[in-house]
């Protein structure tokens, strides 16, 4: 895999060669760092969905209770998101995310503390709470270094971390799970909670030290490169005249309670999928914690390769719409597929399309809010959409925790699933073309 640098075209003229090289800059200083944060943020909120596999049986929890449990994050995420991002856009994305690392890295720690459904309920709840802003936060902060046509490559880039965290981050749970199991009287899922919570740690404190809050704190570029760079982004802003510039205008502008109901659906059928992955591999036929995790992991490679191919697509033509449809409707096939697939190599094909087709909606479609927010109503915007939007991450683990108790199958949670991203599907099609296709 080749990660697009930016790197200055033979024969471009100065200013163009000056305005590639600071971006190439800007790519290699903060990119891979911050998706190695977010490989840790995403390791430590669906690292439950394989606790599950032990931490069910010995507490005693149901699939509804689960379902409740790994959905309840999204209640203290969605209280504290639009005020947490408020925060950043005052004191800089340097202070609040290494404070929102650390906590939330303690208390992923605690983890390995749940003794009850009360427990677990509360710990997820704090969760949610401590790691609130950090999504919205970081795409706030590439907003102020990348204009929108360079936006959507650099995204699916750095969201490409969902897909990295589950490759890599399943089988190390599987595996960790297994190996310290009974180790000084604790289960595996014990151990996994403790020690995936660590890196979380260390990052926060890293980020305090390396991330610049402005371009104008960048002493990696050079004069003209910053001067370049900060010409690109004013001229976005001014050219955004219809964003709402004050909290209460962005939280009642109707485009943005659009964006909301599309991020909803698109949230729903990624999250539903990545919780219960482990589960409905297991359900397959496959068995042993390290084999679930590795066989869980092929359809996030599927994932990695699709997210960056349509970044690549949707900026070289610039068209933000049919690259996100497409991929929806994808992936409501694969999960409709998934119900009738009468081996475990078909189910992981399905589920292969449904992971590809509906996690590479999630960065595809930052496009189309921050083609028309900026300044405030950026801040406000981003975080509001993205935390009602994550609302589905409370509703879909538990509507499918709920329909497989119901109906004995997991088909009922599948359809529910692909309904979701059909719908989504409809609503980017109202958007006009013109506002988003930058």
């Amino acid at each position: 895999m080749t990660l697009h640098t930016e790197a200055p075209i033979a024969g471009a003229y100065p200013a163009e060669a000056t305005e590639d090289r600071a971006y190439g800059k800007v790519f290699w200083r903060i990119v891979p760092f911050l998706m190695l944060c977010y490989v840790v943020a995403y390791l430590d909120r669906v690292n439950v969905g394989f606790a599950k596999l032990q931490m069910s049986s010995e507490l005693g929890l149901s699939e509804a209770a689960y379902g409740i449990g790994a959905g309840i994050f999204f209640i203290g995420y969605f209280l504290f998101e639009v005020p947490s991002n408020i925060i950043m856009n005052k004191v800089g994305a340097r202070v609040w995310i290494a404070r929102i690392m650390i906590t939330w890295g303690v208390i992923s720690a605690a983890f390995m503390f749940t003794s009850s459904e009360t427990v677990f309920y509360v710990l997820r709840f704090l969760l949610g709470v401590a790691e609130a802003g950090f999504f919205p936060g970081i795409i706030l902060y590439l907003t102020s270094w990348y204009p929108a046509h360079r936006r959507a490559k650099i995204i699916t880039t750095f969201m490409s971390a969902i897909p990295v965290s589950a490759i890599f981050g399943n089988p190390l749970s599987g595996l960790l799970m297994d190996s310290f199991h009974g180790t000084h009287g604790l289960s595996g899922w014990q151990w996994m909670f403790l020690i995936e919570a660590v890196p979380a740690i260390l990052f926060g404190v890293a980020t305090f030290f390396y991330l610049d809050d402005r371009i104008a704190d960048a002493t990696w570029l050079d004069d003209e490169e910053k001067r370049v760079l900060t010409a690109n982004i004013e001229a976005e802003n001014q050219a955004k005249t219809a964003s709402p510039h004050s909290i209460s205008g962005t939280l009642t502008d109707r485009r943005v309670w659009l964006m909301c109901l599309i991020y909803f659906c698109f949230v729903l059928g990624q999250y539903g999928l990545n919780f219960w992955m482990p589960t409905i591999v297991k359900a397959s036929g496959v068995s042993g914690n390290l084999n679930i995790g590795l066989i869980s992991a092929i359809p996030y490679i599927c994932t990695f390769v699709a997210m960056l191919a349509l970044g690549r697509s949707a900026d070289r033509l610039r068209e933000r719409r049919w690259h996100l449809v497409v991929p929806a409707l994808i992936a409501a096939g694969g999960f409709i597929a998934a119900t009738i697939a009468t081996s475990t190599t078909v189910s992981i094909i399905c589920l292969s399309l449904a992971a590809a087709g509906a996690i590479s909606c999630a960065p595809l479609f930052w496009s189309l809010p921050t083609a028309f927010l900026a300044g405030t109503g950026a801040a406000a915007g981003i975080a509001w959409i993205n935390s009602v939007g994550n609302l589905a991450g409370f509703l879909g683990p538990f509507l499918v925790g709920y329909l497989k108790d119901f109906t004995g199958t997991n088909s009922a949670g599948m359809y529910l699933l692909a309904a979701a991203l059909v719908i989504g599907s409809l609503a980017v099609l109202t958007v006009p073309a013109k506002t988003v296709n930058r």
